[in-house]
């Protein structure tokens, strides 16, 4: 359980929620897309619907409005981290294609039959991933083929997820299909296969009486 704990979380885990949220529009560069993966648009509509359906699962699963706005809060950085994982879902999957790895449907329903029963069932499972991880109930299984991708990628290459010779792939894969992501989502490292915060002129740090960072 441990192991699939770290890939899920080097996988899906939030960016650092202390990055500066970006609030303005794209530029003409990428219109309606919030980034572009080896010729494809994952459009801003498509962005906004899987934080919706995380928002709406996360609303379900707390008792009252005050509980909700708190998750809100925690979790302000939803958005950017969503992207981060539908590319890296991408990345990901041409890597493992590079290399040969495929995953199967029977895979992954027994991958989830394991964690359902460390987990108290699929219901324990499914909140698990939301608090965890962001993923909504209805992802749960896409994110599922995303581990066993990872840990069969890292299995062929003879390594695990955490050393160098993994995110080289991913890395090679980020090259191959252009990541471009718009910029007020930030920018794709190539080195990292990650997305990270650029600095933009319409983004102006300030610090709010808690002393995290906000955006004015």
């Amino acid at each position: 359980m441990h192991r699939r704990r770290r890939t899920a979380l080097v996988l899906t885990a939030a960016i650092a929620a202390a990055a500066p949220l970006l609030t303005a529009c794209g530029n003409d560069a990428h219109p309606g897309a919030a980034a572009v993966v080896g010729g494809g648009r994952i459009t801003v509509a498509q962005l906004e619907n899987r934080v919706d359906e995380v928002r709406e699962a996360q609303r379900a699963a707390v008792a009252d409005d005050a509980q909700y706005q708190q998750v809100v809060s925690s979790t302000s950085s939803l958005t950017r981290d969503t992207l981060h994982n539908m590319v890296l879902d991408r990345v990901l999957h041409r890597a493992a294609r590079d290399e040969g790895v495929t995953v199967t449907r029977k895979e992954i329903q027994q991958m989830r039959a394991g964690l359902e029963q460390q987990t108290g069932g699929a219901k324990g499972l499914e909140t698990a991933w939301l608090q965890k991880y962001g993923i909504a109930p209805e992802r749960l299984d896409d994110n599922l083929r995303l581990q066993l991708e990872a840990q069969k990628l890292a299995a062929k290459l003879g390594t695990d997820t955490s050393q160098p010779a993994f995110w080289k792939a991913l890395s090679a894969a980020s090259r191959e299909l252009h990541v471009d992501l718009n910029p007020r989502y930030g920018t794709w490292d190539v080195q990292k296969s990650s997305r990270v915060d650029a600095r933009t002129p319409w983004v102006r740090e300030v610090t709010t009486a808690d002393g995290q960072p906000g955006t004015a």
